[in-house]
């Protein structure tokens, strides 16, 4: 099966299912205009490559490689939208088909130079959040100061803070924006390697409450979303 082929199924499937849930075979056979029929055995493929778990009448999700695949695509996808709208000035009503057939051929050491001239966007033009890369730097203005695009890989997977459940202690490992963020959160005494856990998070975009050594922080869902951290 072609490349290409497989991370097409892989971001529609992320794109029903998300990370735990699970997208069935006309939904995806829909998103993608293909016969149900055909979309069962592409199933049965990405299930022989470990990319996705599947049983007949049960539906399709992402295993932890098919998830990291998805991701990583997604990233791509939505830096090259932001450089076809804010660089090429593409009507935005053609990007998101011209990333399609881009992404695909972009590769990891292109991703990072495009977003390094991009200058580490957050979000894509329709507001969706850009994955952060899995390179091994703290934030992104040490990843913009560095003159080769070539750094090491991150050792072990982040998510962002917001992901987390309720009670859950993480490492913070990670924090996209620039200088302002980044003293805003020393400020606040959140720096790498702070070790946090999570009390609540407030429905609809609302603040993030975490405990940070002994003492109850709450903070904005905004800058808490630039926050990423690793698992205890």
């Amino acid at each position: 099966m072609p490349q290409e082929h497989i991370e097409e199924y892989l971001e529609a499937i992320y794109d029903i299912a998300g990370k735990k849930g699970t997208a069935k075979t006309t939904e995806i056979a829909e998103r993608l205009n293909n016969a149900p029929a055909s979309v069962t055995e592409v199933f049965q493929r990405l299930k022989t490559k470990g990319f996705v778990r599947y049983e007949s009448h049960k539906g399709v999700s992402l295993t932890i490689k098919g998830y990291k695949a998805a991701v990583k695509m997604k990233r791509k996808h939505r830096l090259l939208e932001v450089f076809l709208d804010k660089i090429l000035h593409l009507p935005q009503e053609n990007i998101h088909e011209q990333a399609c057939k881009m992404e695909h051929a972009l590769t990891d050491e292109t991703e990072t130079a495009l977003c390094k001239t991009l200058k580490g966007p957050n979000q894509c033009p329709h507001g969706s959040p850009i994955p952060p890369c899995n390179l091994d730097v703290k934030n992104c203005q040490e990843c913009l100061v560095e003159h080769t695009t070539s750094l090491e890989k991150r050792e072990k997977d982040i998510i962002a803070i917001t992901s987390l459940k309720k009670g859950e202690k993480a490492k913070i490992a990670f924090v996209r924006g620039g200088a302002g963020v980044m003293q805003r959160l020393c400020d606040l005494g959140l720096t790498n390697g702070t070790e946090i856990s999570l009390l609540r998070t407030a429905p609809l975009h609302g603040p993030v409450e975490i405990c940070v050594r002994g003492c109850k922080l709450v903070i904005g869902r905004g800058i808490a979303e630039k926050i990423f951290v690793q698992k205890s």
